[in-house]
């Protein structure tokens, strides 16, 4: 490699997606003086914006797509490179790219995000949804479809299932209620009359998918099961989408990965890999250290940012030489989204995964208004669902990671003629 091109940087982070971008961010305020390189495929990123703290871990946020020559202007120590990875030699700490230039680092961080199984590799017929190139795919097939087969039950099918209008639908799940990755049949129960309910009008312009129908033959579509927050944002119901460069990234090197069962990168509870100075956050990693019980990981929009800021403070404090806890963000998972245009938030163990059967479920429900469950064990909350506005996340978080004992309150606890969060308060 003496004949190509190297330029060194003390950290470069492969991804335009919103782990990675949050990664340069926080490591440009942690290094200042550092050069850091961005390598994306795509001359647009995705940025947080409007982000707001709900409660001690609860984050709301929206996502949005912008040139990376904005991020450029705002972090001065960044250098943007639109290429594609081709080869990492870890034990020479260096990178190279398609285009044939070479790059030294110090810290390298994997953010490539993660790919949609397919059902078939039909390209015409069945497509599917993850980013920005894949959703102008689907609106040129769906423009002229007049029956789609939409195959898959997470957040992305969810969303197309409410959205899509103009053509029949016919949507294949194999579970025996929608959106198992987020609820449970109760809460599917409560979300099914909006599927063919009137759409409310909205008070200003939303990024979101609209089309008619004109004549074709039916499409086969395919949505995978990986659910942010990701895509237009965790507070908008858009198509959720994945980081701009789907394509991930194309390892040649000699040295090889440990990987977790699911596929995904090993990190340990500094998010570092198997490879000597090389972190990864966002959905192509596993998280393998132990976890708290009131945390698991779901390839989110939330937990993508949470990881790639994670990842850049574990980044600073191995350049620095110092040490670093686990970020408190991973003692409890929250998360907020909408689907079906309901608020919705999901706290803890919020489906009861991974609890014995001596667990207890509290039920609250008003017909087209909200949904409140509670999962409890040991008189104490562990999880919770909350659909609608129930102002009820920052009261119940608080509780979960509090652990009172709440055996005395009983059914009480969802009375809906008690305000518990002043309560509680």
């Amino acid at each position: 490699m003496a004949d190509k091109r190297q330029k060194s940087f003390k950290c470069i982070v492969i991804g335009g997606g919103i782990a990675g971008v949050t990664c340069v961010q926080q490591l440009s305020c942690s290094l200042p003086s550092a050069d850091m390189a961005l390598i994306t495929t795509g001359r647009l990123i995705k940025a947080v914006t409007n982000y707001k703290q709900v409660a001690t871990v609860l984050e709301e946020f929206q996502v949005e797509e912008q040139s990376s020559s904005v991020l450029e202007e705002k972090l001065p120590n960044l250098t943007v490179i639109h290429s594609t990875v081709t080869a990492l030699h870890t034990q020479s700490h260096l990178v190279e790219t398609a285009d044939g230039e070479v790059f030294a680092y110090e810290k390298l961080c994997i953010c490539s995000g993660a790919r949609p199984k397919l059902l078939a590799e039909d390209k015409q017929h069945v497509l599917g949804i993850r980013d920005t190139d894949s959703v102008q795919d689907f609106q040129k097939q769906l423009s002229k479809a007049r029956r789609i087969v939409l195959v898959g039950n997470g957040g992305i099918a969810l969303e197309l299932a409410y959205e899509v209008e103009g053509c029949e639908v016919v949507w294949a799940v194999k579970d025996n209620a929608i959106g198992n990755t987020f609820f449970d049949a109760g809460a599917a129960q409560f979300l099914v009359p909006s599927l063919g309910a009137d759409k409310p009008e909205r008070a200003a312009p939303c990024k979101r998918l609209r089309y008619t129908t004109q004549d074709a033959a039916a499409q086969t579509f395919t949505a995978d099961g990986n659910r942010r927050g990701r895509g237009s944002g965790p507070t908008e119901a858009g198509s959720a989408l994945g980081p701009d460069w789907h394509e991930g990234m194309v390892l040649k090197g000699a040295e090889q990965f440990a990987l977790a069962d699911d596929g995904g990168l090993r990190v340990d509870d500094h998010m570092m890999t198997s490879q000597p100075d090389v972190y990864a956050a966002g959905d192509v990693c596993s998280a393998c250290w132990e976890h708290s019980p009131y945390w698991q990981q779901m390839r989110l929009w939330t937990q993508a940012r949470q990881m790639g800021y994670y990842a850049a403070r574990c980044m600073a404090a191995g350049v620095l030489s110092q040490t670093i806890e686990l970020d408190f963000c991973f003692e409890l998972f929250a998360h907020i989204t909408t689907f079906f245009n309901y608020k919705v938030v999901l706290l803890g163990k919020f489906n009861a995964q991974g609890l014995a059967s001596d667990h207890q479920l509290l039920l609250r429900c008003t017909k087209g208004q909200e949904y409140v469950k509670v999962v409890l064990q040991g008189g104490r909350m562990v999880g919770a669902v909350l659909i609608g506005e129930t102002d009820l996340e920052e009261t119940f978080e608080n509780l979960i990671l509090n652990q009172m004992d709440l055996t005395r309150y009983g059914e009480d606890l969802l009375n809906p003629n008690i305000d518990i969060d002043d309560y509680f308060d």
